[in-house]
């Protein structure tokens, strides 16, 4: 006969069920009514912010503010992912992984970019996803690395191609969601935006018709960085654009930096306004962020003045790069770099092999089209920074190549050649050279480094023959273009142009063999004196 069952065992069991049951329920619950459940939330912050006024009117927490701004972007997972894009018109979705910086930098200003666009009654709803928690819902949606702006209009998506502040974001949302122009009707309302926007394009038209103002709703469409405003009040548009002079139809561009005000001055065509757009977005001296380096990076502007330099610093010379800025404007671009942020300085630094260099100031350029760099290497003055802008401009500058300090080669039976003595070791010398190019995280060439010592004394008697190596990761020559290593480049004494690239997995006898067949002594009797001494090393 079975023993009966504990009453106790009984009703932990029931109470099990009925826990299992109501969590059930509450899941399934809230995925249907995840965003009803959303605005109730936000209903009750509401609430809880009025309560904390106590009716005095002091102003919620920014922590609160944070926080409350967060809970609008719906977090997406690997069940509610196709749901919530597909049932939605217009969805903005983040992808980010919890570990990555650019990510943590991005979510305050999604969170951010989310509340002033739910307080403009917007229809575009934010979502984010932890990619790394979810790969298979993330990799569905197109997100590959991290963080990724991802735009779905009716559940098919669109690539992100904003700016990556909260106001940018707040841009970008309003144009892809019909809204690509603010009309202002009043003064009051011009003061109100000038408030809230740093930069903005702004349109005065007597009438919102005719195909100057259609040109300028095309460009207003097309770019997806900028804010237009438009106005058919004389009196509004002076409080947009006080430098406004005529009463007639006008364009212009307004920044909030010491060149704040910029008229377009040509036939309003839409392409011909982007153009302008592109050639004066930019402050005079961009600040290189991580955030908006790839605009930077992509500008129209490909000649490029990179300023280095501590903040303080910075500070000092500030209205001296602004005014050079100023000089070449749509030509020249100038950016600073704080030069202690290793992660935007270094990688620069490391290309000229400055990125140990205890200088203050350091001034380098680039032309992005003829992917050259050149160094200002004089005193970073005014006189000189204009006149290194020129040169960039005009095509004048000597490109700049690295190089170690020349060395000492007296006593060495391999030559050690640096990117400063390439012409007179390499190029210009009348003897043949056997050259070796290396790198330190080259792995295989510590055995080719024997290899070449080996060759390199038992020819040491060869007047014909100069052996020599050069490490490319810190020497650049416009002759020297190398994409493996270890490499081998013979330069024949009579033909130093065309190098003979010999193989890399080559042992020691077959390059004393190449050596014999190639080099000559003054006499043309070869090098047979040393073949005995190699054989028998072999």
């Amino acid at each position: 006969m079975s023993k009966p069952v504990p009453i106790w065992a009984l009703t932990c069991l029931t109470l099990t069920l009925l826990l299992i049951l109501s969590l059930s329920i509450h899941a399934i619950a809230s995925e249907e009514d995840e965003l009803d459940g959303l605005e109730e939330l936000l209903a009750i912050d509401e609430e809880a912010d009025a309560e904390g006024d106590g009716g005095g009117g002091s102003r919620t927490t920014e922590a609160g503010v944070v926080s409350k701004a967060q809970r609008i972007v719906i977090e997406l997972n690997s069940e509610s992912t196709r749901r919530v894009i597909d049932g939605n018109e217009f969805v903005l979705v983040l992808g980010y992984a919890p570990w990555c910086v650019r990510s943590a930098e991005m979510m305050p200003k999604f969170a951010e970019a989310a509340n002033v666009l739910k307080e403009m009654g917007n229809p575009l709803l934010l979502a984010k996803i932890d990619a790394e928690r979810y790969p298979k819902a993330a990799s569905g949606l197109g997100i590959k690395g991290f963080p990724t702006l991802l735009l779905f209009v009716n559940g098919t998506s669109q690539a992100y191609n904003g700016g990556f502040s909260a106001e940018e974001l707040v841009i970008w949302a309003r144009k892809k969601t019909g809204v690509p122009v603010i009309r202002l009707n009043s003064v009051n309302e011009a003061k109100e935006f000038i408030a809230k926007y740093r930069t903005f394009v702004v349109g005065f038209f007597e009438k919102y018709e005719g195909t100057d103002y259609e040109e300028f709703r095309k460009a207003a469409v097309a770019d997806n960085e900028i804010q237009f405003v438009e106005t058919s009040d004389i009196e509004v548009a002076r409080v947009l654009y006080p430098d406004l002079k005529s009463p007639n139809q006008f364009l212009g561009i307004v920044k909030s930096e010491p060149e704040k005000y910029v008229a377009f001055e040509e036939h309003f065509e839409k392409d011909k306004i982007l153009n302008f757009l592109e050639c004066n977005k930019f402050p005079l001296v961009n600040v290189l962020t991580e955030l908006n380096s790839v605009k930077v990076y992509s500008g129209q502007v490909k000649l490029q003045v990179f300023v280095f330099a501590e903040a303080d610093e910075f500070r000092n010379i500030r209205s001296t790069l602004q005014e050079v800025a100023a000089k070449f404007k749509s030509k020249v671009m100038l950016i600073y770099v704080d030069i202690k942020e290793d992660n935007l300085a270094k990688p620069f630094l490391t290309l000229f092999g400055l990125e140990e260099s205890e200088e203050t100031v350091i001034v380098a350029a680039f032309d992005n089209k003829a992917s050259s760099k050149y160094l200002l290497e004089s005193d970073p003055s005014p006189s000189n920074l204009e006149n290194f802008c020129l040169g960039l401009e005009q095509g004048t500058l000597s490109q700049y190549y690295k190089s170690q300090p020349i060395p000492d080669n007296n006593e060495a039976i391999v030559q050690t050649v640096v990117g400063k003595t390439f012409d007179d070791v390499v190029l210009k010398s009348h003897q043949n050279v056997l050259l070796e190019v290396h790198t330190p995280w080259c792995i295989k060439c510590e055995d080719m480094r024997k290899q070449i010592e080996k060759l390199a004394k038992h020819f040491k008697g060869l007047n014909d023959l100069i052996i020599a190596r050069i490490d490319a990761s810190v020497n650049e020559h416009p002759r020297l273009q190398v994409d493996d290593y270890p490499s081998l480049l013979f330069y024949p004494a009579n033909d130093k142009l065309n190098p003979i690239k010999l193989s890399n997995k080559s042992n020691l006898k077959e390059l004393a063999t190449f050596i014999k067949k190639n080099v000559k002594t003054s006499d043309d009797t070869g090098i047979s004196t040393h073949e005995q001494t190699i054989r028998d090393e072999l």
